[in-house]
């Protein structure tokens, strides 16, 4: 499986990987440089486990992982369409938050940003959320690691709030300022893990990721300066 030839339409693209359609309900997911899936299938299956709702694996293969083909679109791609339910979704968000940080995280899953023995996602914002007919369900699970809660609001706060708008829906970019800041909004005030003192270590790592562009880094290491500067 690893290194060969797509089997079937490319159906979906990130920074990192693209996704096939390999018939059957069935979807590829390949990353575009050497990686061990193998820990990222096991978490999804720990939490599959435990009733959190992640697509099913099938197969894992070094740098390629199969799974479930999910119906529905992404939640970003929803708000492009549907910037009316723009607090909804955020509260979606930010209950996916809280019932993902109720898990214990496997034993071996890598710790992130100190103590702590939740599972983070470490990615987990509006586009990769899918709104499938069975309810949201979450992708990317690459990030995933051992930490603690508060640490992974402070991470999905950080994308939403620095990530370049050419990301965005074209249709969200005349009033995404706006729309931006309601969804943080109802986010954080839904999530029942308080960022804050994660903020600065979580931007400053953040801006060293290579899949982050430089003006996002620049906006995450002005965030992070705000976050240490002594309260008045």
């Amino acid at each position: 499986m690893a290194g060969a030839e797509p089997p079937g339409p490319l159906v979906g693209a990130g920074r990192a990987a693209d996704v096939y359609d390999i018939g059957s309900g069935r979807v590829l997911r390949r990353y575009r440089v050497p990686l061990d899936m193998a820990p990222e299938a096991a978490v999804m299956r720990h939490l599959r486990r435990a009733g959190f709702p992640v697509p099913e694996v099938y197969d894992v293969e070094g740098s390629d992982l199969v799974m479930e083909r999910l119906d529905g679109r992404d939640m970003l791609a929803d708000l492009g369409r549907r910037p009316w339910l723009v607090r909804r979704h955020g509260a979606t968000l930010a209950a996916l938050h809280n019932r993902l940080h109720e898990i214990p995280a496997p034993a071996g899953l890598a710790p992130a940003f100190g103590p702590g023995d939740r599972v983070l996602h470490l990615d987990l914002h509006p586009a990769n959320v899918m709104l499938t007919s069975r309810g949201p369900v979450v992708i990317d699970w690459s990030s995933a690691r051992a930490g603690a809660a508060g640490a992974d609001v402070a991470m999905a706060y950080l994308i939403m709030a620095s990530s370049d708008t050419d990301l965005i829906p074209a249709t969200l970019r005349p009033v995404v300022g706006r729309l931006r800041a309601v969804l943080i909004r109802q986010f954080l005030a839904g999530a029942r893990d308080d960022p804050r003192a994660h903020l600065a270590r979580v931007a400053r790592e953040r801006a060293q990721d290579r899949n982050v562009r430089p003006a996002e880094a620049d906006r995450l290491l002005r965030i992070a300066q705000d976050a240490e500067r002594p309260s008045p």
